[in-house]
């Protein structure tokens, strides 16, 4: 895991982003220390979903004791599609002290779990690192995981820089104008590229030991209906700005849930032939091999109806 220790001056830097506040590339400039809220709808204090061993993350990460699964509460993103929408967008969850957080992490760490991974932490950076700080002093050491959204602050990533050991971002849209009617956020494609070549130069291409990961970068890209997420243009980006080495779980999962009834385009689920296309293109542009080589296991128990269809796509 990332062997650089936390100082005091990152932690201090970090709570600094909260006011104004631009933790994240919205910079909504309200001052979240004496509890303003702004466009996440979070404050100074932490808020939790839940904690647990998770088995349903990419195999590299879940291994045989499962990936230690923090989700926190709201998201800087506001996707009509989320299928979190419930934490991540109406806020279910319990406020939660730093040390409280510091404790999830160790007691996920002696249930096993191979990691330790943060989901949706962007709007909760300061917090975490600081509560990740006092779990390392009292003996945390698997690989960190950073799981978000891909909208992140290059400013805010830079301080991450040798404590992060697995960055699991999204990359959502390749075009802007979805980004904004879709997420609700402008200048996507800009900044998720910039995020997302942060986070290679910081860790790398992902390294696997013993079938679980260690350290390195992990795109997660999900195919939307009617091509709306643009695959193609992101994996171009992936495999000439980054690397041909780059992971990428191409996802199915896509249901309409939330809001998306109100967006015709977007409101049923995606075929088979749309996500064949994607896994095609995907293999047009040689990226990486290892993870795709199991992602018909993945699709099959996600959407168990296409295992015919798959065949004829």
């Amino acid at each position: 895991m990332g062997n650089k220790r936390i100082s005091k001056d990152i932690i201090d830097k970090l709570y600094s982003l909260l006011s104004p506040c631009r933790v994240c590339p919205r910079e909504c400039g309200v001052d979240r220390l004496n509890g303003e809220t702004g466009s996440c709808n979070t404050g100074l204090e932490l808020v939790v979903s839940s904690f647990h061993q998770h088995f349903g993350e990419e195999p590299p990460l879940v291994g045989q004791h499962g990936s230690g699964t923090i989700f926190f509460t709201r998201c800087n993103l506001h996707c009509v599609f989320c299928q979190n929408y419930q934490i991540s967008q109406l806020g279910m969850g319990q406020k939660t002290t730093v040390e409280e957080c510091t404790q999830m992490m160790l007691r996920l760490q002696e249930l096993g779990c191979h990691n330790i991974n943060f989901v949706t932490p962007t709007p909760w950076v300061p917090q975490i690192i600081k509560a990740l700080d006092q779990a390392q002093e009292q003996g945390l050491k698997v690989p960190i995981i950073y799981n978000c959204g891909g909208y992140e602050s290059v400013e805010t990533l830079r301080l991450l820089d040798g404590i992060i050991d697995i960055y699991m971002p999204d990359i959502k849209y390749a075009h802007d104008a979805y980004a904004e009617e879709y997420s609700n956020v402008e200048n996507y494609w800009r900044v998720v590229t910039n995020a997302l070549k942060e986070m290679h130069c910081q860790v790398g291409d992902l390294r696997v030991e013993n079938g679980i990961a260690k350290k390195g970068l992990l795109i997660r890209h999900l195919v939307l209906p009617d091509n709306i997420a643009g695959s193609k243009r992101c994996f171009e980006y992936i495999r000439k700005e980054l690397s041909p080495r780059t992971v990428v779980n191409v996802m199915a999962q896509y249901y309409p849930t939330y809001n998306a009834q109100k967006y015709p385009r977007i409101n049923r689920r995606i075929t088979p032939r749309e996500y064949q296309e994607a896994l095609r293109e995907l293999e047009e542009l040689d990226l990486d091999e290892g993870f795709r080589q199991t992602m018909d296991t993945i699709v099959r128990r996600i959407v168990p109806e296409w295992t015919d269809d798959l065949k004829d796509a």
